[in-house]
């Protein structure tokens, strides 16, 4: 434990008076205060000017990292016949219709994303209670309710992150690794507040993107100078 209180206060001390950093000096400070004994993840955060209890001022989206997210994905899918072949064959850790549906009301969720059919959609609405508070929700709006099955699995599993504003309208996602090199970082983070950015709703006003921070699994935050994490527009 006391090494554990000295890697937080050697972490907390590197990162004393710093804040509004550009995208490369924050990568740098957080990559480098990264060491935990496992490869940390690079996580980003976004408070937004939107209250999501309006469905006018609710932020959504899906975007593909150009360098990926580091991390295994699980996908499931419900899906029939030649559509749950494609999935298998794309893919696809678990592919079935009831039988999956009763794995999940079981409890047993052993999956990172959910992508099914359209014929499908009237057997996985009743699971909503269960999916939807996850954000597993297959949703025809982030490309997870579609008939190319193929294409969905291979993009989940190729470094496609979905956000979604939470009650304080803050959004936040994995966006690497620490292991990852500083331009990856750089290009994924700029992607993510870019997709963010083209989220905004009709419903937004005043000041849209208040804050952008980024942190490791294990270390502190520091904000992102917001000129510098939109530039690659």
């Amino acid at each position: 434990m006391a090494k554990l209180a000295k890697r937080t206060a050697t972490a907390r001390t590197a990162f004393e008076g710093k804040s509004n950093l550009s995208v490369e000096d924050a990568v740098k400070l957080v990559k480098d205060n990264a060491s935990a004994k496992f490869d940390e993840t690079v996580e980003i955060a976004l408070n937004l000017g939107v209250d999501p209890r309006h469905a006018d001022q609710m932020v959504r989206g899906v975007v593909t990292l150009p360098n990926g997210t580091g991390k295994t994905v699980r996908v499931a899918v419900f899906a029939r016949g030649a559509k749950a072949d494609e999935a298998t064959a794309a893919g696809a850790d678990i592919v079935g219709a009831e039988d999956l549906m009763e794995t999940i009301q079981s409890g047993k969720i052993e999956f990172d994303r959910c992508i099914a059919t359209p014929d499908m959609m009237p057997l996985v609405g009743r699971l909503g209670k269960i999916l939807g508070p996850r954000n597993l929700m297959p949703n025809p709006k982030v490309g997870t309710v579609t008939m190319d099955v193929k294409a969905a699995v291979e993009a989940a599993k190729g470094g496609e992150v979905q956000f979604k504003a939470e009650k304080a309208g803050v959004v936040h996602a994995g966006v690497g690794k620490a292991s990852f090199g500083a331009e990856q970082l750089a290009q994924n983070i700029r992607a993510f507040v870019d997709a963010v950015n083209r989220a905004k709703p009709t419903g937004a006003k005043g000041t849209y993107m208040k804050k952008v921070s980024i942190s490791s699994t294990m270390g502190p935050g520091v904000s992102l100078d917001l000129s510098s994490a939109v530039a690659a527009q």
